[in-house]
């Protein structure tokens, strides 16, 4: 009962320890912190089990609340998100091994406070928990990429960003609230619960489910981002400090798609069939446009920026066909693309830290004095580009399937994505790796021992989720399934 809870909390008790007390290795005290919650979601992997309805839940109402529950568990939907971040936090924290910040305590504890708000996005079934969350997750990234990211534009470049999510949370809220004076008051102790809102949201008018629909939609596309809400994006991650562009790309993106997956299809699915292809549209148009600046940019770290707007849009796109093939593989892939991300934005870090730049026109050659970061870039970037026996073709496959099934001509443009992926990952390659080595890479060094600590992780889950998918599809199979033939009947809706 109280694993969730251990999950949210315990990361915040040890920001709490961390930014209070003196410490003399504060990185390590985080790292313990963050190899103890990956523990406790280990464990509640082994225990979960799939096709039963959320577990390790517990409910406890507000006092003086308004029907406010601190409302938590886990299921097959929140599982896999919770598992990703405990996994990719510490290896995130052991990302730093060579790095010397200033406040270190600072820094390491919102590290952890984001875990908390990211596990509590991820397992909040109370609505207005789910939003405190969503803000909450705001401040330790917007504070580590203000102090610690990097000089020039990098200030008005977080302040874009925070005024970006800023406005989609104020939209998210009045979603919120239209939807709870919607509803027939008093609606008990638990009245935003995820149940009572898919209730209210599934009685609403066709014009107010659009209402809200734009309300919160808007919200989960800025955070994801796709296209045209992605502008504050590339400039984020390439200023951002490599430690806060793995959180966002690898684990922050990811709650905008569960976003639309637990609470805006269920909630408003009539105004969801009515503006999917909109949805649709705007994601594919995101996959080409993104894929294709990929292709021309002159420094590696943009060009992962852009490509993963162009592997969220196809996340997205499978999503809003709204069928179990279609958001079982957006499960599957949010798990591999965190994975793929982090790995590329480290690789990028380690380059920049032995070349003293990311840009094309320095790099080449590097696989000639380094056999073993050339080894692990290779399988990142296969996994990047959905080879087969890699993590990211299980997920890709389905996408594209589900959106072949929903309309050939989206999923044959979408399909676009493996295409130009495999372009401009191999031109990087290319630039970076092979050829002459150039004179300013003549002191290259192979992988460390702490780089090979994060980046063998990595590697090994890309070709065991690619070899053998089976356990961790498992795990949301049933609950998709679920929440998909929970839908009322849209066949009336759906516009030939």
């Amino acid at each position: 009962m109280y694993i969730t809870v251990f999950l949210i909390l315990f990361p915040m008790f040890m920001f709490l320890l961390l930014v209070g007390m003196r410490h003399k290795n504060p990185k390590w005290l985080a790292l313990g912190g963050a190899v103890v919650e990956l523990a406790v979601s280990i464990y509640a992997w082994i225990n979960f089990i799939p096709g039963a309805e959320r577990q390790f839940s517990i409910v406890i109402p507000m006092p003086y609340s308004f029907g406010i529950s601190f409302n938590v568990g886990i299921d097959g939907i929140s599982l896999p998100l919770v598992l990703l971040t405990t996994v990719l936090v510490p290896l995130i924290i052991l990302s730093s091994s060579d790095k010397n910040f200033n406040r270190p305590s600072l820094f390491y504890g919102l590290v952890l406070l984001m875990q908390a708000a990211l596990i509590g996005v991820f397992t909040s079934f109370d609505v207005i928990l789910f939003y405190v969350f969503w803000e909450l997750a705001l401040i330790p990234i917007y504070l580590i990429c203000l102090i610690w990211g990097r000089e020039g534009k990098g200030g008005k470049i977080t302040i874009k960003f925070f005024i970006y999510t800023l406005v989609g949370s104020l939209l998210m809220l009045v979603g919120i609230l239209f939807v709870y004076m919607t509803g027939d008051r008093p609606l008990g102790p638990n009245a935003f619960s995820l149940n009572v809102f898919y209730e209210i949201g599934q009685r609403m008018q066709p014009g107010q489910q659009r209402f809200v629909f734009w309300m919160i939609f808007v919200a989960f596309a800025i955070k994801m981002p796709i296209f045209p809400f992605h502008t504050w994006q590339p400039d984020t991650y390439t200023k951002a400090p490599t430690q806060g562009t793995m959180l966002l790309s690898g684990i922050m993106l990811k709650m905008g798609i569960y976003g639309v997956i637990r609470w805006l299809i269920p909630v408003v699915p009539f105004a969801v069939v009515q503006f999917s292809n909109v949805a649709l549209i705007l994601s594919v148009i995101g996959i080409v446009y993104a894929s294709c600046i990929a292709l021309v940019q002159k420094n590696l770290k943009t060009l992962v920026a852009y490509s993963s707007i162009a592997h969220v849009g196809l996340i997205s796109a499978g999503v809003f066909t709204r069928s179990i093939i279609g958001i079982q593989g957006a499960m599957i892939q949010m798990f591999s693309h965190g994975l793929v991300v982090v790995g590329l934005f480290y690789l990028i870090d380690i380059i920049e830290q032995k070349a003293g730049s990311a840009e094309f026109k320095d790099l080449g050659g590097i696989r000639n004095v380094a056999p073993k970061f050339t080894t692990a870039f290779v399988v990142i970037m296969l996994g990047s580009v959905a080879l087969p026996l890699t993590s990211g073709f299980i997920g890709e496959f389905l996408l594209i399937n589900s959106l072949v099934q929903y309309q050939v001509w989206i999923g044959a443009i979408a399909g676009l994505t493996i295409i130009l992926g495999a372009v401009y990952m191999l031109v990087a390659f290319q630039k970076a790796m092979s050829g002459e080595l150039q004179p300013g890479l003549a002191s290259f060094t192979d992988l460390s021992i702490s780089e090979k600590v994060v980046l063998y992780p990595v590697v090994l889950l890309i070709i065991i989720i690619g070899v053998y998918p089976g356990p961790l599809m498992a795990v949301s199979e049933s609950s998709v399934s679920a929440l998909v033939n929970s839908l009322p009947d849209l066949t009336p809706f759906i516009r030939p």
